[in-house]
């Protein structure tokens, strides 16, 4: 579409075009594996990634259902990713008498590896692209919502057809905002096993003092093995060890960012800054000092109520420098003079104008509908009840509901592609802590209760006459569901069993869902709708005037990022190194003895000794990361493993909206400090001549 007027205007807006796209100073870009920047690598590095290339790291990326990415390393399916991304198996793998977050763990042969209850992992197989496919069954003259759901019904028959016919989960993966649609297919794994987590005091250390902060001394790394049929994986692609790096190299990485909002309109932005980020976040204060209180009251709720907190204060921090970017004028003067840029080239061209002109003011409109109603959205969909006990009361109501329809008319996480998944996550054998249930639960309801108004009908329903914490201690304690076969029971006896279900927990789900699902159904048909329809136009101009050589939002599927490894320079903080060493983190610990956060774990006493002060432990780069990068492999121009991302810096954190190199770093574990400490410390050496191959 606009091919003509394309080379016509082509001369006339060659400077437009240059205001628009990436500059040539920066290596930003979450890019498609598809559609690399190979002129952009060639020409800064002189690295062409060659077809297979990109196929081999591909297909040795793993993407973690726990929201976090990770890489086969070893030809028998052994899969490194972050600690903190393996933290929740941790805990769930933990006992009273076993707490591997604290100890950690090594599993000194298979047969001592650990079973994860309920962690899938999968690695992206194939990539298709279906635009055609779904955009062609929009006719002219429907609505924006009636579009909205032809598309979705055409991409669950497209996910389903792709099932049946190779046995991989198929998942259409919207790109643009809905300027394109790809078929990714996936290879699915579910019989994984925990082979290696160091201490949470080495792989975190620092605490929540230094998160986001660098220099950096974590060895925030762990391992997992691939089974099938109940043997290790013979896997096909997995990546190599390096021998290192050095300032100034290239490092790629290959991962799963989750979400960016950089082709937002600066109305949306405004939306954001205004009133999405900041419900969010005050959420999320409140549940942080919620989680602080509980675990301070004895060692046992510290401990069950650990992984929550870490959850919690990480996405607070990360909503706070997001806030931060979107309150800068400078920032939003940026965006809006890109946009501006763009209206203009579009304006100039009639037949643009006539196809996409209105594209900003109708996402505008879509905005300013839902300032009014966002904070009831927000406290039925993500504020509301939550803990494990309330997720598979939905979960079971929902599906109650959905399975008897054709699969292209539930919600989409109910489809038949995705059903897998979630009766994996139903049916966990996870444990369930009551104290942690009601806490949560308690939470969840005076939130509701302040957000909506004691009086309002849907908090009373909830609430049945009680306070808050005295309804979660009800719900948690008189539920059924802490037995899973009691969940299997319901499902399997659809609407009528849980129509009939007295329990409590149940009815709950029951008596909250009409109006969840009504305000889930007013934001998809109101705003979603008219974002996807006119995000499309948006992305069409973008196409006619910059080509399709340009990177979309991040959407939780695999990405190639890049830049070289590289320090900084800050008034406040001098000169930044671009590595740290394992004296460093000695020298630090002795610098802030006594501090909890600070002290290294027992294991690295001992064996300080035995120690190569000099071996590189953390380093930055240039590479545009953000959450779901967590446990991204960093690599060289051959493909070998240099590090684990497992942060960003403070710098970092306006990263959703926009890229800026300046100051802003990508944080990695050194793949050097990683062998050192399974020699040295862990007495993991099987483990280290696994992965390094010898």
């Amino acid at each position: 579409m606009g091919s003509i007027c394309r080379r016509a205007a082509a001369a006339a807006l060659t400077a437009v075009a240059m205001s628009l796209t990436t500059p040539a100073s920066a290596d930003e870009g979450m890019w498609l594996l598809t559609s690399p920047p190979t002129a952009t690598l060639k020409a800064k590095y002189g690295f062409e990634p060659s077809n297979a290339w990109l196929e081999h790291v591909q297909k040795s990326a793993v993407r973690f259902s726990t929201g976090g990415s990770g890489s086969l390393v070893s030809p028998d399916g052994l899969v490194m990713t972050n600690h903190h991304v393996g933290s929740d198996m941790l805990a769930k793998l933990s006992t009273p008498t076993s707490r591997l977050l604290e100890t950690g763990f090594y599993a000194r042969t298979k047969a001592d590896e650990l079973k994860c209850p309920d962690l899938e992992l999968n690695v992206l197989w194939s990539i298709e692209d279906v635009t055609e496919s779904v955009t062609g069954v929009v006719t002219e003259g429907m609505s924006s919502a009636d579009a909205n759901t032809a598309r979705r019904k055409q991409m669950a028959r497209i996910e389903g057809e792709s099932q049946e016919k190779t046995g991989l989960l198929s998942q259409v993966v919207t790109l643009y905002q809905g300027g394109r649609y790809h078929l990714y297919r996936y290879r699915r794994y579910t019989d994984v096993r925990l082979v290696f987590a160091p201490e949470k005091a080495i792989a975190y250390f620092g605490g929540d003092a230094s998160n986001f902060e660098y220099p950096r001394y974590d060895l925030d790394c762990c391992f997992f093995r691939i089974y099938e049929n109940d043997k290790p994986l013979k896997a096909e692609h997995y990546l190599n060890w390096s021998k290192g790096s050095k300032e100034g190299d290239l490092a790629l990485v290959a991962g799963h960012p989750g979400s960016t909002r950089r082709l937002f309109t600066t109305e949306h932005l405004k939306f954001l800054r205004d009133v999405e980020n900041p419900t969010s976040l005050r959420y999320l204060w409140r549940a942080e000092v919620k989680l602080n209180n509980f675990r301070q009251r004895s060692p046992e709720q510290a401990h069950i109520g650990e992984e929550d907190y870490f959850g919690v204060t990480n996405s607070r921090k990360f909503y706070t420098g997001q806030i931060d970017g979107l309150q800068d004028p400078r920032l939003m003067a940026r965006k809006a003079q890109a946009e501006q840029a763009l209206r203009s080239a579009v304006a100039k061209n009639p037949q643009w104008q006539a196809e996409w002109g209105d594209a900003w003011e109708q996402i505008a409109k879509a905005e300013a509908g839902r300032r009014d109603w966002h904070a009831r959205y927000y406290a039925l969909s993500r504020g509301g009840p939550s803990g494990a006990l309330f997720a598979a009361a939905r979960d079971i109501v929902r599906l109650a509901d959905e399975l008897p329809k054709a699969s292209g008319d539930r919600l989409r996480e109910y489809r038949d592609s995705n059903l897998d998944s979630v009766y994996l996550e139903l049916y966990s054998p996870a444990p369930v802590y009551e104290a942690l249930e009601i806490e949560k639960l308690a939470s969840g309801l005076a939130y509701l209760a302040e957000t909506l108004g004691g009086d309002d009908p849907i908090v009373v329903a909830a609430l049945a006459g009680v306070s808050p914490r005295d309804r979660a201690a009800e719900l948690v304690k008189g539920s059924s569901l802490k037995d899973i076969e009691a969940r299997k029971s319901l499902v399997a006896g659809g609407a009528a069993a849980v129509r009939a279900s007295r329990d409590p927990m149940i009815q709950l789900a029951l008596a909250l869902d009409p109006e969840s699902r009504a305000m889930r159904t007013r934001f998809e048909n109101e705003v979603e709708a008219v974002e996807r329809e006119n995000y499309a136009k948006i992305a069409a101009a973008k196409f006619a005037i910059e080509g399709e050589k340009n990177y979309p939002d991040a959407t939780f599927t695999l990405r190639l990022a890049f830049g070289p490894i590289k320090g900084y320079s800050d008034e406040s903080e001098g000169t930044v190194e671009a590595y740290t060493t394992i004296g460093g983190a000695f020298r630090l610990a002795k610098e802030r003895h006594g501090e909890a956060d600070f002290e290294l774990p027992q294991s690295w006493v001992t064996h300080k000794a035995d120690l190569d002060m000099s071996t590189p432990f953390n380093f930055i780069c240039t590479a545009d990361i953000i959450g779901g990068n967590s446990g991204s492999p960093v690599v060289n121009t051959a493909g070998e493993v240099i590090g684990l991302i497992f942060d960003g810096n403070i710098h970092s954190l306006t990263a959703g909206v926009i890229y800026d190199d300046t100051k802003g770093r990508a944080v990695s574990v050194d793949s050097r400090v990683i062998i050192e400490a399974l020699r040295k410390i862990y007495g993991a050496g099987t483990l280290a001549d696994e992965i390094v191959k010898r």
